[in-house]
């Protein structure tokens, strides 16, 4: 009778381990299915947002593809601008060189075609007074000429001797004590354009 218990309960606490063991994994495979759903959530979740950084990845590559081209056609722009620009300066430049004393050379031909006539009139003239008046004329319109283009004749005869507006190519005795170190004759006179020098006024010293 006592070997039946023992038995017996033998028979009930195996059955109460296999049960526990039923229960265990159960419980097992309850927690890996958890885990494994936690994967793949974590998993997709993962995927949404390495998808999303790579649709943020490629908008940012398609925005700075669209400033590379906004950029690029300004440049361009702005060296075919540049070549227009350096292409008329060149041509303007040249066109100044070319024709930079167009305005003078029109303004001196009346000039020309007065002393044309004056020739014409030696070759008959009577009357030498007459052509001599027509050459001062002529001389006077000259001079109102250069002074309209900024020349002007150096003054020299009775000044000290300025090294900068003269050059002395002789000495004489100067005809009274006061004219000493001063120009008392002119061979060749000088001329400035608007105040500078264009050639010096050749002239004699008085010592």
């Amino acid at each position: 009778m006592a070997k039946k218990l023992t038995i017996k309960r033998q028979r009930i606490y195996e059955m109460e381990n296999e049960e526990k063991k039923d229960e265990n994994l159960e419980s097992q495979e309850q927690t890996e299915e958890t885990v494994e759903q936690t994967d793949v959530e974590s998993k997709e979740a993962t995927e949404g947002e390495e998808t999303a950084t790579d649709e943020e990845s490629v908008d940012d590559i398609e925005k700075l593809r669209a400033e590379y081209e906004e950029l690029k056609d300004k440049h361009l722009r702005l060296q075919a601008e540049f070549d227009n620009f350096r292409r008329r300066t060149i041509k303007e430049k040249a066109d100044l060189i070319t024709t930079a004393g167009e305005k003078v050379l029109k303004d001196l031909l009346p000039v020309v075609d007065d002393l044309d006539r004056a020739m014409e009139s030696v070759a008959t003239a009577q009357d030498v007074s007459a052509v001599r008046e027509g050459l001062d004329l002529i001389v006077n319109k000259f001079n109102a000429f250069l002074a309209s283009n900024g020349v002007a004749e150096i003054e020299a005869v009775g000044l000290d001797l300025d090294t900068d507006k003269h050059n002395a190519i002789a000495r004489f005795a100067a005809p009274t004590e006061d004219m000493k170190g001063k120009v008392i004759d002119v061979t060749k006179k000088g001329y400035t354009l608007n105040g500078k020098v264009i050639r010096h006024a050749e002239v004699v010293v008085g010592e």
